[in-house]
């Protein structure tokens, strides 16, 4: 029921942290991985490297997701490999400041990639998906829900982006295409490094998460794999916690 083999994942945002995760463990479950980057490389090497040591087929696109040649350069690859069954939006970015110290600039900037991007690729990426069973899973935050200091930005475009999923059911459900949100807890990734409160943050996530510790990227990884795979194909529309319980007791 987790046998991937034969079909096509894309990972946007693949070269580290979750992105990372989730590419090794879709090829470990057999699936042929393309890894989207922004300006990191290298780290999407190594996980192309990675991927073809599991024996399977790897790619790297880079690019902007703010800029449609990146869509375009992402679909010819996808029709390279012959089809996607698998999208995973998984980039993202975030402004972290005083709701005083917003722009226009910083608004755009963060909903582009964070919101819009999700429904450009399905929208550039659902020819190469229709009749494959595909599914669609996006990776959201608790900002899109509850209210986190100097997270005004990326709070907003995360409810966007979960509002989104719940659109998107409307138009690929009838294709045979599940559309899912997965939304972690605190991970500790290079992606937090600048955020103002990051070791307060994480150690009350420490002291207050009922499993005991703190959500690795693995975590998560495990959770869109089984999103993608016939267990989960009536699953549509949800996004799905996955922080150890962190919510039910803060």
């Amino acid at each position: 029921m987790m046998d991937f083999t034969g079909r096509v994942a894309l990972v946007t945002g693949g070269s580290g942290g979750i992105g990372r995760a989730i590419s090794t463990l879709m090829a470990r479950q057999g699936a042929d991985v393309i890894i989207h980057y922004l300006r990191n490389r290298r780290g999407a090497e190594e996980v192309a490297e990675e991927v073809s040591r599991l024996g399977r087929r790897a790619a790297t696109v880079g690019g902007n997701l703010t800029d449609d040649a990146t869509y375009q350069a992402l679909a010819e690859t996808v029709s390279q490999f012959g089809g996607l069954d698998f999208l995973i939006s998984n980039a993202a970015t975030g402004v972290i400041r005083p709701m005083e110290e917003l722009t226009y600039r910083h608004f755009r900037w963060v909903t582009d990639v964070n919101t819009w991007a999700t429904l450009r690729l399905v929208q550039v990426l659902l020819p190469h998906m229709k009749g494959r069973d595909g599914r669609v899973v996006a990776i959201t935050s608790d900002g899109g829900t509850r209210a986190v200091p100097d997270y005004t930005l990326v709070g907003i475009a995360k409810g966007g982006l979960e509002s989104l999923v719940r659109h998107l059911v409307v138009d690929l459900g009838p294709l045979g295409i599940t559309v899912n949100a997965v939304c972690p807890g605190i991970v500790e990734t290079k992606g937090i490094a600048t955020w103002p409160e990051r070791e307060h943050l994480l150690e009350k996530n420490r002291r207050y998460t009922p499993n005991g510790r703190a959500v690795q990227p693995d975590d998560v990884a495990g959770v869109v794999a089984l999103l993608c795979s016939p267990l989960a194909a009536m699953v549509q529309g949800q996004t799905i916690k996955v922080d150890g319980g962190y919510h039910l007791v803060v």
